[in-house]
């Protein structure tokens, strides 16, 4: 961790101007592969890609915020609805990975947030996010097997949660 960003990151709400940054941002295949549940539509083609985040932004139940480091847009942290469950969701830039972004971030979220339970998902080879997870007090309370669309391939996804 040379480069520390977690003590110089910010969060701050979602705007338009934010899409075509995110959209870039996610186009790296690595994390497609780890985030294993992107959406097929969306992650090559920029135009279905921001009529997906315009219906974002006009949810009012969705909290999506942009994290920056030193005032540059490296990621988004939110939490929205699924299922009658309130769901955490995070993509932070491949080249910000291990230096304690993505928790710091979580973690400004979630001082936010502050209904709980919240659930999270992840692929269980993605060892990251699990870190970010635990690191930020989710415990792992189940599993299951789902077609990742990443992939294109059944995964085993495990299922986090932070309590009250």
């Amino acid at each position: 961790m040379t480069d520390n960003g977690a003590r110089d990151i910010s969060l701050r709400p979602l705007t338009e101007d934010d899409i075509t940054v995110l959209f870039e941002i996610q186009l790296d295949e690595d994390a497609q592969r780890l985030a294993a549940f992107t959406d097929a539509e969306t992650a090559r083609d920029a135009n279905a890609f921001e009529r997906k985040y315009r219906k974002i932004l006009a949810d009012d139940a969705i909290v999506n915020r942009i994290v920056e480091v030193r005032g540059e847009v490296v990621g988004s942290v939110a939490t929205f609805p699924m299922e009658g469950d309130t769901e955490l969701t995070y993509w932070i830039r491949k080249d910000w990975w291990g230096k304690g972004v993505a928790t710091a971030a979580v973690a400004a979220l979630l001082d936010e947030v502050k209904h709980r339970p919240i659930h999270a998902r992840v692929v269980e080879d993605n060892t990251g996010s699990v870190r970010v997870l635990e690191r930020n007090g989710f415990v792992r309370v189940g599993s299951e097997d789902s077609f990742a669309p990443g992939r294109r391939a059944t995964v085993t996804e495990l299922i986090f949660m932070l309590a009250g």
